[in-house]
Formats: structure tokens, C-alpha cells, sequence
């Protein structure tokens, strides 16, 4: 791997100039009109009674799915330059002008899907039960059964040209609010002014408590400056969630994104029990974590704080080494993968201002390759980038499918980096040559347990609580605070001395107008991953085609078919969950073992 490594990626690649490239202005009128006359041609479209009519529709869905891969394309760009510079207003014009596109090309699929809907039966199923249709099969049944549970198209259609300026509106409202905030900090005797996702990651680094409780305070008092912006966008996502749904006749608003996630709810309850079952054994990790540090409960604020004192830092090219001999541990095709993602400058890891927080992986589909985003300040961060890079790994391997199979639900898309997580955390631990680097380690593995466990268990827990009550009205700030605390009381048992009111408003994800409930699948994600990495490491090398092949089953299956398939599992029993758990329970053992007195 050639080092220095550069930490900004290269977009120019795909369209140079940002958001002034002449070459994606070009891209953006032909992809709208090209979208246009796909509606256009798509609307004049008799209903397909018979076999002959179904093949005409053949060329749509090729046509379809050449929009659908430019469409990503487009939104990764797009995403790309707003995430590395908040200022960017280019970006953000483009992205009102790419919503408009989305708007008319989702428009012409619920038309594609009430086709597929009024096609009789047995014609539906001699059309994909053979030729180039019969590797779409699942996708076009998925497409044709879900569209019976919507609302007539025009209906349906007006949904999604009102959504543009309204229900997604919100979001761009509550990302405009985060870009433009700005806290003080104090950094070698100097104050200077960090972004969110700068002050939030110098907040979970900071060793020292003291300082890292009134970051934290800092933190809660910038957020609440901020509340009534935050809980009104909120409230009127989850507004615009909740009419639609009444209008299509759907009584639980988890009923969507168990229905994008392919899942069962009987999976998901299963999961949540066996996870509360098991929840003691992370408690008392907590409480030993608590006796470690001198007092008598943790703190919200303790919850990924690094041992204090503890020499943390590891270059981002020491971290890309790392990452790149432990994946090649378990598979050479993902280890040689990593290295041109970081030789072609596929990642975006540079601690500088204007940058939106957090981190995520995006695919240009056209060009076959994807951009990472994050924020890489140290040993804190490995994880992050072992993580995306495990969603990078995930769309390489499906590249040479078909787009409609490629769209995986964000569950199993959850898998391949959490996969790679665990690849690099178990690895590390391995080699770890004194109790006090085992701890460490020990402990980065189970704070991200705890993570998906409780904390994620909290935002489900206040997610579902939180639509129930806007069944009747505007939820204000207040009432957000206490169902946050009383959500995050239950996940965590009531461990803790202290809570984070303000998650609600501080947390992305609860603004994501594409995905509702974007909390469960992490868990899911998290534990699925666990059962495949515990077979792998029986099976070594040797598994390494058998996950590729389960990775490209992803957007083409149920996750109960996928696991029955590759895993040979039924996730609607607890059996497949207890053994992911307990791989978290070992662990827990291990630094208990570690940390006896004596």
C-alpha cells in the first residue's frame, strides 16, 4: 500500500469541478429528460392482459433499471459534496433538483407497479418464470404485492410529488440546521469553533471525565438552543408518516420498515427478547466499568469514553495497515479490495471544519465504485472505517448483478460492515500482547454491544412511543425530552446516573426521510453478522466464497429466506439470536475475568 496515504477522496473522477461541473450539469439534464419520457412512455401504457403485452414491458424494466443506476450516481455525487463541505449551496441546488427527478422517476414506478398489479395471474407468471425476467422474479413479485397495499396510483403519485417540498423538506431543514452549528472549544491553550461532528468526536475521545462532563453539558445546552428547529421537523415527518399511512389503511407505523427491511415482525420481536433476556450480563459490565472508574454509576457521557489516561492514537495509515492484514486474515478478495480503496483515494477521512458529522458509505453504480465518508481522529475511528468499508466490499461483490436485485434493506446492509468490524476488533484482540491492550480492545468490542443493545434499543423504544403520541398532536421539546430519558431508563435498565435528553434532536438518523426507524436494523445488522462471523471462523478461508455468495443474495431474498439458505436458521426462533449474543457474552466474561480485584 503506497504511504503516505492522501485522507480526501476524489470525486473528480466521476464529475470534475463539484458542484459547478459542467460534465454533471450535462449528466442532470440528460438523466431528467430521460426520466420525463420514461414517465411519459410508461403512462401511455395499456394494462397487460395477456403474453404479449407482458414482453413489451421487457424494455421497460431495462429502462428502469439504467435510471435507477443513474439516479445513485447522481446521489452519491450530490451526497458526497454537501457531506465534505456544509457550505456547499451548489450541492444544495442540485439536491432540490435531484428530488424533483426522484419524485417523477418514483411517480413512474408506482405506475410500473400497478401494471405488474393488474397483470392476470397466470401471465405474471409466465413472464418471470423464464428468460431475462426470471432473475428479477423476486423483485417484480416484492414490487407487485406491495403495491396492492398503497393507494390508487394518483394518489400515490401525488404523495410523492408533495413529498419533495414537504415531508423531505424537513430533512434538508434539520441538515441546514446542523451545518450551521458551531461550538467552542478549547484545543492547545487556543479556543477555536468545531463543527457538530468535530465536538462530538473530541467529546467521546476526551479521557479526562471531568472535562468530558462539561463538553457533554456544552453539548445539551447547544441542543437546546436548537430544540424547537429540531422538534419541528420532527413532528412533521412523523406527520406526513402518519397520514399516509391512515389514507393507505395501515395501523402501525412499523409496518413500513419491516416491510423495506424484509423482515417478519415475529423476527424482530424475537430478536428484542432474547436481547433482554441477556441484558444483566451487560449491566454488570457497566457497573464494572463504573467501579474502574471510581463512581458509584456511568454517566450517558461515560458510555464510549476511553480508559482514562490511555494512549489511544493510531495514524490513519497504521489504521489502514491494520485493517488491511486482518481482513486478509479471512478473505484475500476483500483485503485487495481495501488496498485500492485506499490507493484510488475512495475515502474521505480529513479532521477539518465544514464537514457534516458522522459517516457513511455511498455506491456510484455507473463507474462500479463507491466513496466513504468520515471524520478519522484516532484509534476511536477504526472501527468506523472497517466498518464502511465492509459496505464498500458489500456493493463490489454486486456490481455485475442486476440494479433492481442490488437494492439490499438496510438490515443486511448492516451485515457486510459489522462483518468487517468484527473481522478487525476479534483479530486485534488476538494479537494483543498485554492485559492492558486486551482491555482496551475488550472494551471498544462490548461499548459497541452496548450500542446496539441498549442504545439502539433506546431509539426503538422512543421511536415507537413517539409516533404514538403524535397520533394526537405536536409533540413538543419537553415531552421529546422525557420520552428520550424514559426510552433510554428501559433500554438501559435504569443503569445509568445519567441520561442524554436531547438525543432526540442531536441524532441524524431520526430525520432520515428514506428510511423510518432507521435504529433496529444496526442490531439486526450487528447480530446477524455475529452468527456468520462465529461460522466463519470455524470454516476459515474456506467460507469466503460461501459469504460472497450469501452477499449477493442480499436484494433478492427475505432475510428469513437468506439466513434459511446460507445459514441454514430460523430467525423467528431464538436459538440463531442467543448464539449471536452469546459471541458479546464472551467477551464480557473475559474483561470481567480480567478486571477481578487481586
Amino acid at each position: 500500500m503506497n504511504r503516505p496515504l492522501q485522507q480526501t477522496w476524489d470525486l473528480d473522477v466521476f464529475f470534475p469541478g463539484g458542484s459547478d461541473s459542467p460534465e454533471f450539469a450535462q449528466y442532470m439534464n440528460a438523466l431528467e429528460a430521460d426520466t420525463n419520457r420514461f414517465r411519459s412512455e410508461l403512462d401511455a401504457l395499456p394494462s397487460p392482459q395477456t403474453a404479449e403485452a407482458a414482453a413489451a414491458l421487457q424494455s421497460f424494466v431495462e429502462r428502469l433499471q439504467d435510471l435507477q443506476k443513474r439516479l445513485r450516481q447522481a446521489a452519491a455525487f450530490i451526497g458526497c459534496l454537501s457531506a465534505q463541505n456544509q457550505a456547499d449551496r451548489g450541492a444544495v441546488r442540485l439536491g432540490g433538483r435531484l428530488d424533483g427527478i426522484q419524485a417523477n422517476y418514483q411517480s413512474a414506478m408506482t405506475r410500473f407497479d400497478v401494471l405488474l398489479a393488474e397483470m392476470p395471474d397466470s401471465v405474471f407468471g409466465q413472464w418471470i418464470g423464464s428468460g431475462a425476467m426470471s432473475e428479477l422474479a423476486f423483485n417484480l413479485e416484492e414490487r407487485r404485492t406491495q403495491v396492492k397495499d398503497k393507494l390508487p396510483l394518483e394518489q400515490e403519485t401525488l404523495a410523492n410529488d408533495l413529498a419533495v417540498d414537504g415531508y423531505h423538506g424537513w430533512s434538508a431543514l434539520y441538515d441546514t440546521i446542523v451545518k450551521q452549528i458551531r461550538l467552542p472549544y478549547e484545543k492547545d491553550g487556543n479556543m477555536v469553533m468545531l463543527s457538530a461532528g468535530q465536538f462530538f468526536n473530541q467529546l467521546i475521545k476526551e479521557p479526562d471525565r471531568q472535562k468530558r462532563e462539561r463538553l457533554f453539558r456544552q453539548w445539551e445546552e447547544m441542543w437546546t438552543a436548537q430544540e424547537d428547529f429540531c422538534a419541528d421537523a420532527l413532528n412533521r415527518i412523523a406527520g406526513f408518516r402518519l397520514q399516509l399511512y391512515k389514507h393507505r389503511g395501515w395501523d402501525s407505523v412499523i409496518r413500513e420498515p419491516l416491510q423495506i427491511n424484509r423482515m417478519t415482525g415475529k423476527t424482530l420481536q424475537t430478536m428484542w427478547e432474547v436481547i433482554e433476556k441477556n441484558k444483566p450480563v451487560f449491566i454488570a459490565y457497566l457497573e464494572r466499568v463504573a467501579k474502574l472508574m471510581g463512581v458509584e454509576r456511568l454517566a450517558w457521557s461515560d458510555l464510549n469514553a476511553p480508559f482514562e489516561g490511555k494512549d489511544t492514537n493510531v495514524s490513519y495509515d497504521e489504521a489502514a495497515v491494520m485493517i488491511e492484514e486482518q481482513f486478509r486474515r479471512f478473505s484475500p478478495q476483500l483485503a485487495d479490495f481495501t488496498v485500492r480503496a485506499f490507493e484510488e483515494r475512495w475515502v474521505e477521512a480529513e479532521d477539518r471544519p465544514g464537514k457534516r458529522p458522522g459517516g457513511f458509505c455511498t455506491s456510484f453504480p455507473v463507474s462500479k465504485q463507491s466513496r466513504i465518508f468520515m471524520t478519522y481522529s484516532g484509534a476511536g475511528n477504526l472501527s468506523t472505517l472497517a466498518h464502511e468499508l465492509g459496505h464498500a466490499f458489500h456493493q463490489h461483490v454486486m456490481n455485475e448483478l442486476p440494479p433492481m436485485t442490488q437494492r439490499y434493506a438496510m438490515n443486511v446492509a448492516e451485515t457486510a460492515s459489522t462483518f468487517a468490524e468484527l473481522i478487525v476488533s476479534d483479530a486485534a484482540l488476538k494479537q494483543a500482547e498485554t492485559r492492558e491492550r486486551k482491555l482496551f480492545l475488550l472494551k471498544d468490542k462490548i461499548q459497541r454491544a452496548v450500542a446496539f443493545f441498549m442504545d439502539i434499543h433506546a431509539r426503538f423504544l422512543f421511536e415507537t412511543r413517539f409516533y404514538e403520541e403524535r397520533k394526537s398532536g405536536l409533540v413538543g421539546p419537553d415531552r421529546l425530552n422525557e420520552l428520550m430519558i424514559e426510552a433510554q431508563k428501559d433500554a438501559f435498565c435504569g443503569a445509568l446516573s445519567e441520561y442524554h435528553p436531547h438525543f432526540w434532536a442531536a441524532k441524524l438518523h431520526f430525520y432520515k426521510t428514506g428510511v423510518p426507524f432507521y435504529n433496529f436494523p444496526y442490531t439486526f445488522g450487528f447480530l446477524f453478522s455475529s452468527g456468520i462471523y462465529s461460522l466463519a471462523r470455524r470454516e476459515g478461508e474456506s467460507f469466503e466464497s460461501r459469504y460472497i455468495a450469501l452477499l449477493q443474495d442480499t436484494g433478492r431474498l427475505t432475510v428469513e429466506q437468506l439466513a434459511s439458505k446460507h445459514l441454514g436458521v430460523d430467525l423467528e426462533q431464538p436459538e440463531f439470536w442467543q448464539q449471536a449474543v452469546d459471541l458479546s457474552i464472551e467477551d464480557v466474561k473475559q474483561f470481567l475475568a480480567l478486571t477481578e480485584e487481586g
